[in-house]
């Protein structure tokens, strides 16, 4: 039977002080499944989606069999600089008043204060692999004391090229550690790391891969290419669209945009790889406090973003691979909140659109207002639109209208670029 509170699953009582402190009541279901085995000793791949709670899921465990005093024992790797800062912030946060120390070990920032930390022996570490594999090489790590490794999001390490470094890491830990392997998806290269270094462990699925995280609202907007940035500006009219993550699929196009917001008296702020690194801890820092709305950033975002509150997400562009429309919509609706993720839909996404949908296993709300559409509204939808009058409007802030089957006007467009 999964637990229904944190003291069901027996933790310390600094452990459950962190967690009545971060305000947590209820373990989430890969939390409830992954912690129990985790103190038990076992090994545990998760496959969970972001927003699930996975960080608690393999940080409490961890905390809750370190040993003093042995230098460091718990080393989670991560794809990106945001995610391991999140971590290793939540990991302080379920490590307060313990006196455990954790650091985040990332590029993109000076070698001093990380060189510093590594020569003082903390505990827990979370790294990127590149640049934790150079303080590897130098000789400035010493893995022989680990005994908990993570590998999180896996399969975004393996998709971003850090295998060679993944298994340069592998190789200089002991042999006997107990390791927690998360992915949001188990392709096969994920499934044979896997089983190659864990032993006899605990499956867990919170949710079936590939799926988003309950409490989000999705809907696809039809919309004419040169129309996007008008759309947007006219769904940003609604008061309750209060924290904003756009999603685009250049830096050119972030940076477009984001002006284009400025100008119009909107505080948003820009997230991509060619920002400096305090630039874009400065931009986070900004949208996660509140004092800018809209935050517009490339999928530098899509993972290890952990920002309460996000009301929306946009994908400004549709994502050309479907995981990334899971990872994207995830920002919002996390932990048991609620969200809603909307989808700028052009003709020439049309394929993408009916791919994503065949992927999701399910079909999307379609969302079609004149002004925008590509394709214009159907008459007979205009005169039932003007009938129903200002008593229909959808959760989204406007009226629309829902179809599962494609218009005519969609249906000839798809067939002529190849669809289905």
């Amino acid at each position: 039977m999964e637990a229904v509170d944190f003291r069901d699953l027996n933790l310390s009582e600094e452990r459950l002080a962190a967690v009545e402190a971060l305000g947590w009541t209820r373990p989430t279901p890969i939390q409830a499944k992954a912690i129990p085995s985790g103190l038990a000793g076992r090994d545990v791949v998760g496959i969970a989606q972001t927003g699930t709670g996975k960080t608690a899921a393999f940080m409490i465990p961890a905390l809750e069999r370190l040993r003093g005093g042995q230098g460091l024992q718990v080393l989670v790797l991560c794809p990106t600089r945001e995610l391991a800062q999140q971590v290793a912030e939540d990991a302080a946060a379920l490590a307060l008043g313990t006196g455990v120390r954790v650091e985040s070990i990332f590029g993109g920032v000076g070698y001093g204060p990380q060189i510093e930390a590594l020569q003082q022996g903390f505990e827990v570490i979370v790294a990127t692999p590149g640049r934790f594999i150079d303080h590897l090489h130098q000789k400035r790590v010493d893995l022989s004391t680990v005994r908990y490794l993570v590998l999180d999001e896996a399969d975004r390490m393996l998709d971003m090229g850090f295998r060679p470094q993944i298994e340069q890491v592998l190789r200089g830990l002991p042999s006997e550690r107990q390791t927690m392997l998360f992915s949001a998806t188990m392709p096969h290269g994920v499934h044979d790391l896997a089983l190659r270094i864990t032993r006899d462990a605990v499956w867990i699925e919170a949710a079936r891969a590939g799926t988003t995280a309950e409490g989000i609202e999705e809907a696809f907007y039809s919309v004419k290419p040169e129309k996007k940035p008008d759309l947007l500006l006219r769904l940003l009219d609604d008061p309750e669209w209060d924290q904003v993550l756009v999603f685009t699929r250049t830096k050119a196009g972030a940076d477009v945009l984001d002006a284009r917001l400025q100008r119009e008296g909107i505080k948003a702020d820009v997230l991509h790889s060619d920002r400096q690194m305090k630039h874009r801890t400065r931009a986070l820092d900004r949208f996660a406090t509140g004092k800018v709305r809209v935050l517009v950033a490339t999928d530098i975002a899509q993972r290890g973003l952990d920002v309460e509150g996000i009301s929306h997400v946009v994908n400004y562009d549709v994502p050309l691979d479907p995981e990334d429309y899971v990872h994207r919509i995830g920002r919002t609706g996390r932990a048991g909140a609620t969200g809603t993720a909307v989808t700028f839909v052009t003709a020439a996404d049309l394929g993408a659109m009916k791919t994503l949908e065949r992927r999701l296993e399910r079909n999307v709300e379609r969302v079609h207002l004149p002004e925008f559409d590509y394709a214009g509204a159907p008459q007979t939808e205009r005169r039932s639109a003007a009938r129903r009058g200002s008593k229909s409007r959808s959760p989204h802030g406007m009226g629309s209208r829902s179809a599962d089957e494609l218009t005519a006007e969609e249906l000839a467009e798809l067939l002529r670029l190849g669809g289905d």
